[in-house]
């Protein structure tokens, strides 16, 4: 299989649940000739202050061009890292990010719990750096109208997906052929 080439390095930043086989992440950085990912935490695992800087150390090892991949929290810890670094991004595609003011499902940490470990509040203003943000219709970690909002907050462009769930494994994801084409578009 002939890899996807890049001018910019993809910086993969995964959500909470970290590396996953089956995971869109996952199977997209397997197909990117020029690509990193932000390791899992063995300590900490809840902190936004150990996540940003875990970001922060794999893009410091990236020369050049970079453009940023994050999932759900992922998404989250891009506005901290961004808002207490400075770096040129050339892009990211920001993915399903979940909303801090919703209850979520069972087997999720609680947005009480996340803001108490620094999530929240989340930075407020445009990102330095374009961006793509891609929301599905029946995300059960946030309405279309809060990813909706967190768009025009960040100056993101809002790419509304359909019903694709949280866009995670357990939502039928596995492949994403939609992220390959979104990242050509950053990479301009």
């Amino acid at each position: 299989m002939e890899k996807l080439q890049t001018a910019a390095t993809v910086l993969i930043v995964p959500g909470l649940r970290d590396h996953v086989a089956e995971h869109w992440q996952t199977l997209l950085q397997a197909r990117l000739a020029k690509v990193r990912a932000v390791p899992p935490l063995t300590t900490d695992t809840l902190s936004c202050t150990a996540r940003v800087e875990a970001i922060e150390r794999e893009l410091a090892a990236i020369d050049g061009p970079v453009i940023l991949v994050a999932h759900s929290a992922g998404v989250l810890m891009v506005v901290h890292w961004a808002a207490r670094y400075q770096r040129p991004i050339k892009g990211a595609l920001l993915a399903a990010p979940p909303d801090l003011q919703s209850d979520w499902p069972q087997g999720y940490p609680s947005p009480d719990s996340l803001r108490a470990h620094g999530w929240a509040p989340l930075p407020g203003g445009p990102l330095p750096f374009p961006s793509l943000l891609a929301a599905s219709s029946n995300d059960h970690l946030a309405s279309p109208a809060a990813v909706a909002g967190m768009a025009a907050q960040w100056g993101s462009e809002l790419v509304e997906l359909g019903a694709v769930g949280h866009l995670n494994p357990a939502s039928g994801y596995g492949p994403w052929p939609h992220a390959e084409a979104l990242i050509r578009q950053l990479d301009y």
